[in-house]
């Protein structure tokens, strides 16, 4: 049991950035295990997922949001923005994650976003290790300190590590003197269900790479937890017969190696033996679907003022 004093602090933070910058990659190094799921396709992210690491002197309550856009249209496209936007309204500190020394339209409209925004909000420059001239960092830095009052600046590498921990420092001291929120052994508020649909779609999305078609969701349907194994179902979903026939692959190769991955990585997350059937079924138009989407999960469900 952690003993908790007057000194101990808690709160939310959240990684904000346009899609691809680094933002689950930073939150998976920062709770050192792999949470939010990973891949070279932007918008890998569709949901709010909050990640919770607990220290003995402060709780930090991560939220990982879908990347800020303006350029993509659709139902799909209005939820995962309307996700990360909601989010700036619920926490204590922001972290502001750029890619680089790259900035775009996109990072723009972020900057627009955190003006009306009265919490701290933490420069992160990310990718600092595929910088090859440093020189050009601080007058990068510059530029964005003109853009918006930042409360701190950290040039970082989420996927080396570099600065990390004293990006965490950073957070720590904007956080309350508060308990805990959750329980010190919960890392996340997902579901063992979701965190199993969200390993496949990862699969999907590294396996496939650029035939990958955008309009695609996984729902498990059965998680059957035992005492030595867990037996999963799920459908993968897209919206074109042509999408399953890419999904599946010669003689089913393709699935069979997706399921195989993903089931590796689920062993590693749930410290058990899996069994996993996966499908492939066709629902036209679902993405661009209100309906659709809330039935297969994406929903708004955050009250606004």
């Amino acid at each position: 049991m952690m003993m908790i004093n007057e000194h101990y602090r808690s709160g939310y933070v959240a990684i904000i950035g346009r899609p691809n910058v680094g933002k689950s990659t930073l939150l998976n190094y920062i709770l050192g295990f792999h949470l939010s799921i990973t891949s070279k396709k932007p918008q890998t992210t569709r949901h709010r997922l909050l990640g919770i690491k607990t220290t003995k002197t402060a709780q930090a309550v991560y939220i990982d949001t879908p990347g800020l856009h303006q350029k993509y249209q659709g139902a799909m496209h209005r939820y995962m923005n309307k996700e990360a936007i909601t989010t700036l309204q619920d926490v204590d500190v922001i972290v502001f994650v750029v890619d680089g020394l790259k900035l775009t339209s996109e990072d723009d409209y972020v900057i627009e976003l955190l003006a009306r925004c009265e919490q701290p909000v933490i420069l992160a420059v990310n990718k600092i290790d595929k910088i090859k001239n440093k020189k050009l960092l601080l007058p990068f830095i510059e530029t964005l300190k003109n853009r918006l009052n930042f409360s701190d600046i950290l040039p970082i590498s989420a996927n080396k590590g570099s600065n990390v921990t004293e990006l965490e420092q950073k957070i720590e001291s904007y956080l309350h003197l508060s308990s805990p929120y959750f329980p010190e052994e919960q890392f996340t508020d997902k579901s063992d269900r979701f965190l199993a649909s969200e390993l496949i779609r990862e699969k999907l999305m590294r396996l496939l790479g650029q035939e990958l078609p955008y309009a695609l969701a996984v729902e498990v349907e059965a998680f059957e937890e035992e005492d030595s194994i867990i037996k999963i179902a799920a459908i993968i979903w897209v919206e074109r017969t042509n999408q399953k026939s890419i999904i599946i692959g010669h003689k089913g190769q393709q699935l069979k190696a997706i399921g195989k991955q993903a089931r590796i990585s689920m062993e590693g997350l749930y410290n058990k033996k899996v069994f996993l059937k996966l499908w492939v079924k066709v629902k036209e138009g679902w993405s661009d679907d209100e309906r659709a989407l809330k039935s297969l999960g994406y929903q708004n469900d955050h009250v606004e003022n």
